[in-house]
């Protein structure tokens, strides 16, 4: 059974999906956590199930907000008085074809998934600093590795993002705040369930040498992993969580055909 610790957590968009699970599991290994998002409906509901709110803080917030992040964090360090772990997970996805892409679309994209790890780790930091360190976990995505279609924003932000993961590291070492990031493959996730259609899972299990979507709770384990202090040499990385995806070229449909036939 856990024995707790001190150790405190932030996670954004930790109202559902991944996010409510890396919330989830900090929890499980004893953490006080702080869960942000921009759903409040949903952010409460998820808070409520929880049931733990001496060790736990829910923050309706907008992380592209300058203003709303600070009054965020002020918040973590008036409850907890510190933070160790920071998760940057909330994000969002416009789907369109590129020459359909407004700058609307473009600027929103790029104000939560990359603006927003920007800002909160610009307040998270000096009080990882005063605390003695800490890690910062940024989601990108398999979609900033490799191009693909209707993702011109949402793969350029997170591509963005894998790079402001390294310059993060670099700079924030000298504070022992350690810093990666997690590219998730396709995850079983209710968005995937609701807009994956079974042609469009089939080419992505064709494509994977796992043949299957991970689960929310394999991202958690790896985001938690990386926080922790089992994964303390290791910074400005990024790790792809997907599966075999990003490792695979063409061809694998007919080699494992070739291979059931031989």
């Amino acid at each position: 059974m856990n024995q707790g610790t001190d150790k405190v957590a932030l996670v954004t968009g930790a109202a559902r999906g991944i996010g409510l699970a890396t919330a989830k599991k900090f929890i499980a290994e004893g953490w006080r956590v702080a869960l942000l998002d921009i759903n409040v409906e949903e952010l409460r509901a998820a808070h409520a199930g929880i049931g733990k709110p001496e060790t736990t803080l829910d923050l309706e917030c907008d992380v592209s907000d300058p203003a709303a992040i600070t009054r965020a964090f002020a918040a973590v360090a008036a409850k907890f008085s510190r933070l160790d772990a920071l998760v940057n997970n909330a994000g969002i996805a416009v789907f369109k074809p590129i020459l359909e892409v407004t700058l609307e679309d473009w600027s929103r994209v790029m104000a939560v998934n990359l603006t927003g790890p920007f800002l909160c780790t610009q307040a998270a930091a000096p009080l990882m600093r005063d605390g003695g360190g800490g890690a910062i976990v940024n989601i990108t995505s398999i979609s900033g590795l490799r191009a693909s279609t209707l993702r011109t924003a949402y793969g350029t932000s997170k591509a963005g993002l894998a790079h402001l993961t390294k310059q993060q590291a670099v700079e924030l070492a000298a504070l022992g705040i350690r810093v990666n990031a997690v590219a998730p493959g396709p995850v079983e996730t209710a968005m995937a369930k609701a807009v994956h259609t079974p042609e469009i899972r089939a080419d992505y299990h064709d494509h994977m040498p796992l043949n299957r979507y991970g689960l929310e709770s394999e991202l958690a384990e790896t985001i938690y992993f990386l926080c922790s202090d089992r994964a303390s040499y290791i910074t400005g990385q990024v790790l792809c969580c997907d599966g075999g995806f990003d490792a695979t070229g063409i061809g694998l449909p007919t080699l494992r055909k070739e291979m059931r036939n031989s």
